[in-house]
């Protein structure tokens, strides 16, 4: 019996290569100038100078690129229907507008078919590999019901292996006069459905949505089936949502826009990461969440599209790095560090996320000489190549 193995590519001539391995290369990014990758089937063999590059079986010249790892979304809600352009125009124009938000996207994805569902999640996954991120969560969040939330999850796992169970979005109008009685949904019915599919649990816990007794009570009800714990915390106002994260060891809290200095602490003497959603503050003219606390406290800091049809309908890493170095106090080092390694981090994988040995052969080329270009261009389409589990895509 013979075996074969995979053919393995050298790309080199890698003008400032962007490892997150601070053993390989210079500072926190682990950056090598004129860098060679070695990819071996689905993984990173060798990370080193082009003039020491290995012998391979294929060859790419990156032509004086630079490479960086593949983008890791870890915020998303990508299982939906329907449109708000209205909702967004009326708020950009100053009209007044009185559809339902959230509950105009549950209608619209309730009555979606699931062909319409799949098709609705490809593209958009498709549109943010082109862009870069080859690491991509998302959430259900507009069923609502136990068949709707199942349903969404199911589709979702087809696309994605990181898939978060949101019941806990809003109060669906059906509930509007029984919040409690939608919490035990959530917790019994819609759960046990939904468990299975998902490997997180999330919950909306702000005011007008989840208090912190009925956030605890999703979010330990959801470990209890083995679900890990994220959360949507403090993001149009102070609230309990950061400290309910730690507390319950939360992988990510989410938004942080609002935050004390407890909140700061608490962040930074835990491993729960604050993960930064500019989309949603530039979609609503929001306050900007300041990563600057965040980070001189030592706090882990991810950014993330949360792309959504409604506040953040955005499926642009760049993008997002461009507003966090501009409007967040964000160096362009620090924000592409917390759009790969930060965001692996909010996902609890070390695979994704570096280009180091032994990882996934996750990685992007940009029509630019160093990774400060995509905060130095922002809105132009730097990413010219990329390799998603050692696949050029």
């Amino acid at each position: 019996m013979t075996t074969t193995s995979a053919p393995t590519t050298a790309i080199t001539h890698i003008a400032q290569l962007v490892t997150n391995d601070p053993s390989l290369g210079e500072g926190p990014l682990g950056l090598i100038q004129d860098a060679a990758v070695v990819i071996d089937g689905d993984r990173i063999a060798w990370v080193g100078p082009s003039s020491k590059a290995p012998a391979t079986d294929n060859a790419v010249d990156a032509g004086g690129r630079a490479g960086i790892p593949g983008f890791v979304d870890s915020h998303s809600h990508l299982v939906f229907a329907g449109d708000r352009t209205a909702e967004f125009n009326a708020r950009m124009s100053g009209r007044p507008y009185s559809a339902g938000g959230i509950r105009t996207t549950v209608a619209a994805t309730r009555a979606a078919t699931d062909e319409a569902l799949h098709a609705n999640i490809a593209r958009y996954l498709a549109e943010a590999l082109r862009q870069g991120t080859t690491t991509q969560e998302t959430k259900s969040g507009y069923g609502l019901t136990v068949d709707d939330e199942a349903r969404a999850l199911r589709i979702a796992a087809e696309h994605t292996d990181e898939v978060t169970f949101l019941g806990a979005h809003i109060v669906p109008p059906d509930y509007a006069d029984d919040p409690a009685g939608y919490v035990d949904l959530v917790t019994g019915p819609m759960l046990d459905a939904c468990a299975p599919h998902a490997r997180w649990v999330d919950v909306f816990c702000e005011k007008g949505a989840f208090d912190g007794d009925q956030a605890r009570a999703v979010l330990m009800a959801g470990q209890a089936k083995g679900l890990v714990p994220r959360v949507h915390a403090n993001q149009l106002g102070h609230g309990p949502g950061v400290q309910l994260a730690v507390e319950l060891g939360a992988a990510s809290a989410d938004h942080c826009t609002h935050l004390s200095a407890a909140d700061i602490d608490a962040l930074a003497q835990s491993d729960t990461v604050a993960t930064l959603l500019p989309g949603a503050e530039f979609s609503t003219r929001a306050q900007w969440p300041d990563a600057r606390p965040l980070l001189d406290a030592g706090a882990t800091v991810a950014l993330s599209t949360d792309c959504n049809p409604g506040s953040s309908f955005t499926s642009s890493m760049p993008f997002c790095i461009a507003l966090a170095v501009r409007d967040m106090g964000m160096t362009p080092d620090e924000a592409v560090w917390a759009a790969t390694a930060g965001g692996a981090r909010a996902l609890r994988r070390t695979d994704v996320g570096r280009i180091t040995p032994g990882a996934r052969a996750d990685l992007a080329l940009l029509d630019a000489p160093s990774h400060v270009h995509l905060a130095y261009r922002p809105g132009v389409p730097l990413v010219s190549a990329v390799w998603r589990k050692g696949v050029r895509v």
